[in-house]
């Protein structure tokens, strides 16, 4: 099918597991309802990881259990998906405080801290990311596979991933930065949870080792093509394309790809990307489609 289609598909699977995860339960820790009293967390949780997006993340998880044709159940896939887009919505949130990048615009909605308050976004942030290790412990998978997807997600999320490519990014807005660096900073804020959502799956799937490295080929390919185009994007497109305040990069005076490559230089790096990350998938065939189309996605999009 066209690939619009697939993505539009994944995105909708994904918005109709979601609310079913973020449902305000009785608590087990306290003897009464606390439902009323945790109203305005939840409300603000769904605000923040219901609005759209892309979900490539997601959509990866799914992708990739298509690519291994592997016989895993449908709620498993979902669970895992919105496990990975909940880490990513933590991210978001608390990426947009002011003490970070201080945004006031999300996908084209006012930000979790500017619709609520900071106190709240900052909770969100919490809770989605406690609420995505709960998802992923709860999988009906043996044990073993359960404690590999939480390993590799905390590691992907922490400080040797997404984390400490925030906190690399923080530490060298009005500094200049060698392309090096640049690379390793984004490895880790964006690409550690992109290979972390091919991997989950993977290991769901019951992926062979050598199955399991060339995914990681492939996630690793994509996960730094997906942040040069970001960076392409940010020069060439729009708030209201965005969904987010375009130039905030420059404004910011942060070293981006195209400000140390130059915009062809940015625009030639991620198309060598893509042509690593078809690669990575040949020995997969023609279920490899959707992944393939993805990472072609990847460096066209707009927003």
């Amino acid at each position: 099918m066209p690939f619009d289609t697939y993505l539009q598909q994944c995105q909708s699977r994904l918005q109709r597991a979601l609310p079913e995860h973020l449902a305000q339960a009785f608590s087990e820790f306290s003897d009464h309802d606390a439902s009323e009293q945790l109203a305005r967390l939840t409300e603000a949780s769904q605000y923040s990881i219901m609005n759209g997006g892309k979900r490539v993340r997601a959509t990866l998880v799914y992708a990739t259990a298509q690519t291994l044709q592997a016989d895993i159940d449908d709620a498993t896939l979902d669970s895992i998906a919105c496990a990975i887009e909940m880490i990513h919505a933590y991210s978001l949130v608390h990426d947009d405080l002011p003490a970070m990048d201080d945004d006031d615009l999300r996908r084209g909605k006012p930000t979790c801290h500017i619709a609520y308050d900071e106190a709240t976004a900052i909770l969100v942030g919490d809770g989605l990311q406690s609420r995505a290790f709960e998802l992923i412990a709860e999988l009906p998978l043996p044990a073993t596979h359960c404690v590999a997807m939480v390993k590799l997600l905390a590691a992907a999320s922490g400080p040797r991933g997404m984390v400490g490519g925030q906190a690399i990014d923080l530490a060298n807005v009005n500094r200049s930065l060698d392309l090096h660096t640049l690379q390793t900073m984004h490895q880790l804020k964006t690409g550690a949870l992109i290979r972390a959502a091919i991997g989950l799956a993977a290991l769901a799937c019951g992926a062979s080792a050598s199955q399991q490295q060339q995914l990681d080929d492939y996630g690793k390919a994509v996960g730094l093509a997906f942040q040069v185009q970001d960076d392409i994007l940010d020069i060439e497109s729009d708030t209201a394309t965005l969904g987010k305040t375009q130039g905030a990069d420059i404004s910011l005076n942060k070293p981006t790809f195209p400000s140390l490559l130059g915009l062809d230089g940015a625009k030639d790096l991620a198309r060598q990307l893509h042509q690593q990350a078809v690669a990575a998938l040949s020995s997969f065939g023609d279920h490899s489609d959707a992944l393939h189309q993805l990472s072609n996605y990847i460096i066209e999009r707009q927003h």
